[in-house]
């Protein structure tokens, strides 16, 4: 760093023999010497009869310890240059070449020896001890040591498995709310970290063999103080400045034996075993105590009337021809301009591609996407005040960010019924003479965002009360896909690419498909050949069970009169248009949890119908219980009313004559 002056030449040095300087200011041994440079070189040993005059002149001088270094070093003279001698280096060789032990050389007598003319590399450095690389120190070997060849390490089956730890920076990591300044954050983990330091250099200093695994590398102790500053940063964001103190605290009073046992816990997920993930438990059957004919009995006085149908919005009548085209002409003066269903922007979309290739305006769509909530009110808002509506995806207070998410378009959604009929008429479900009334179908749409709006993209039906499947169809949809809506829809760009023509059966492309690899399903060429099919499966009489129908219905533009709606018969006590959702209902009334999937996996369609279907059993179970009370019962699997009454029933199944529009009279 700097020449010293030679004021404490005279002082004896207080490391005495201990000191390994290569320049110390003070004074060795019992006169002063000048500094001396050193040039790595490789290992080699002066020669005996050198090493006894060396002896006998003076005693033996300390060099630099470098790490790594395992041979001696040879200074220069006092000009910078070597004397050449090549008697001593001669002797030096024999010397290396017979591996005796390397010997220190006096200042004197190293003059005599020669160095080599040019930069050498220095040699490999060697592997560290666990308890030495704690310390920070590198165990020095001798040249012989060194010019042996590595042993390859062998197995030992006593060993610890190696602990995988990603290297990180001593720096708080990212969270979405942080509850601090990046300052204090800073802060309170450098404090952690030196806490827990100071406890593993508790562990290293007792040197205990059957404790080796317990001394944490400096890696680990990074990551061990990451985790805990970022636990208490989320889970305690209100109090975090005093959860954290009070951990810091905790550990500069905690002792050495408590610290090994959290040691312990920590490095468990570490080296523990990956567990399977445990598979979903089967889902239980509702019981209703009624025969399927009973049931479908029952679920005849279920059906929503007309009246109730319209003011859910359910599309009662196919627009005209002249309102078909007056959108159409709309549509077009509109010149492709839309809003943005999911950050409220304007842009501009090109169905059929523009002549660069782009689908659509305006860059990519950053937006949130779960809808804000209000947290509910406390008694003591009045003095902290009520807190503000956040998004649940990144709990981000309401217009603080513009979004958490980024799509690579932006998309829209068309909920004029004209406009729907522009792109694909409605039509009303056809009556088919030849066949009997099936039995009543559950029925579930998936949707995913074309240049044309939202479209059909997966059409699932299943019989009712049995739940056997009728229909599980992927469907091409009009319109260039702009977002296949996957985080909701469930379906992915890999589910077209494997899918199968309908009709094809899956065994004749893969006779044995992997259990880990997406099953193919038929794929229909358009929403008009998917809605064909369902129509084989339903007469205007078949009840059609789902969960807010209006928007299947409409996705794929058909007019149905028998609906059975769980919306609708698990009324919201706001009434319309507040609706419970469906996996609200089913964790509450089935005890299932759906759509659980999270992130790009969405939701699926089939587990949606059969959830749809066991709701309307548990409503079927309470009805036929309203019923019983009023007189009805069975004759040959038809419901039999009292004589000489009559019934109403309300939208939630029971006999209380509400009004809702659910009606029977005597006689029908």
């Amino acid at each position: 760093m700097f020449n010293h002056l030679g004021l404490f030449k005279n002082v004896p040095c207080p490391e005495d023999d201990r000191c390994g300087l290569l320049n110390c200011i003070f004074l060795h041994a019992d006169k002063d010497f000048a500094p001396v440079n050193v040039v790595p070189l490789v290992a080699s040993t002066p020669a005996p009869e050198t090493i006894a005059a060396a002896a006998d002149e003076e005693p033996v001088r300390k060099r630099r310890r470098i790490d790594g270094a395992t041979e001696a070093r040879r200074p220069l003279s006092s000009s910078g240059v070597k004397d050449a001698n090549p008697k001593a280096e001669d002797k030096e060789h024999e010397v290396v070449k017979g591996s005796q032990p390397t010997q220190q050389v006096s200042h004197e007598n190293a003059q005599n020896l020669s160095s080599a003319t040019k930069a050498v590399s220095p040699p490999p450095v060697p592997r560290r001890s666990t308890s030495e690389t704690a310390q920070g120190r590198a165990p020095l070997t001798s040249s012989s040591d060194t010019a042996k060849p590595i042993p390859t390490p062998t197995k030992d089956r006593n060993a610890l498995p190696q602990r995988q730890i990603k290297k990180e920076p001593l720096n708080p990591r990212h969270i979405a709310r942080p509850p601090a300044s990046h300052t204090v954050r800073m802060s309170i983990l450098t404090k952690l970290h030196d806490a827990m330091v100071q406890l593993n250099k508790l562990v290293i200093k007792e040197n205990d063999p059957s404790k080796k695994a317990l001394v944490l590398s400096p890696d680990e102790l990074v990551a061990m103080a990451l985790d805990e500053e970022e636990k208490a940063a989320k889970e305690n964001h209100s109090v975090y400045a005093n959860v954290i103190k009070l951990r810091i605290t905790k550990l500069r009073k905690m002792t050495r034996e408590e610290w090994e046992k959290n040691v312990s816990t920590y490095i468990v997920k570490f080296t523990a075993p990956v567990e399977p993930k445990p598979k979903k438990p089967p889902v239980e059957e509702v019981e209703t105590g009624l025969k399927p004919q009973e049931e479908i009995a029952v679920l005849s006085e279920m059906h929503a009337s007309r009246d109730v149908l319209g003011k859910a919005g359910y599309v009662l009548a196919a627009p005209t021809n002249e309102e078909v085209e007056t959108a159409e002409l709309g549509a077009k003066a509109a010149d492709g301009w839309e809003q943005c269903e999911r950050c409220n922007g304007r842009f501009q979309v090109f169905p059929g591609r523009r002549e660069d290739g782009i689908l659509a305006s305006g860059g990519p769509c950053t937006y949130h996407h779960s809808k804000p909530l209000r947290p509910q009110k406390k008694k003591t808002d009045h003095i902290t005040g009520h807190k503000e509506s956040y998004y649940p995806c990144c709990k981000e207070t309401v217009g603080t960010s513009g979004g958490c998410t980024t799509a690579q378009w932006h998309v829209f959604k068309v909920s004029e019924v004209k406009r729907l009929a522009a792109v694909l008429q409605f039509k009303e479900t056809p009556r088919q003479p030849n066949k009997p009334t099936p039995l009543p179908v559950c029925f579930d749409c998936e949707m995913g965002y074309t240049t044309l709006g939202l479209e059909l993209i997966r059409l699932t039906a299943i019989s009712w009360p049995e739940g056997k499947k009728l229909l599980d169809i992927l469907v091409k949809p009009i319109g260039e896909v702009l977002d296949l809506n996957s985080r909701y829809s469930g379906v992915r760009p890999e589910h077209f690419a494997n899918a199968i023509p309908h009709g094809i059966s899956s065994t004749a492309t893969k006779e044995k498909p992997s259990p880990e690899e997406i099953q193919p399903l038929p794929v229909v060429s358009s929403p008009s050949e998917a809605r064909d099919l369902l129509f084989q499966l339903i007469q205007p009489e078949t009840p059609l069970i789902g969960h807010a129908l209006e928007n299947d219905l409409n996705v794929c533009r058909i007019i149905h009169p028998t609906i059975i709606d769980t919306a609708l018969l698990y009324r919201h006590p706001a009434g319309l248009p507040y609706r419970f959702g469906l996996r609200t209902l089913a964790r509450n009334f089935l005890g299932r949890h759906i759509q659980t999937g999270g992130g790009e996996q969405g939701h699926d369609s089939m587990e949606d119908a059969r959830a749809t279907g066991d709701l309307v059993r548990v409503k079927v179970k309470e009805t036929w219980k309203a019923l019983q009370r009023a007189g009805y019962s069975f004759e040959n699997g038809k419901l039999v009313a009292p004589p000489g009454k009559g019934v109403t029933l309300s939208a939630d199944g029971g006999v209380l004559g509400k009004g809702a529009g659910l009606k029977r009279k005597e006689g029908e």
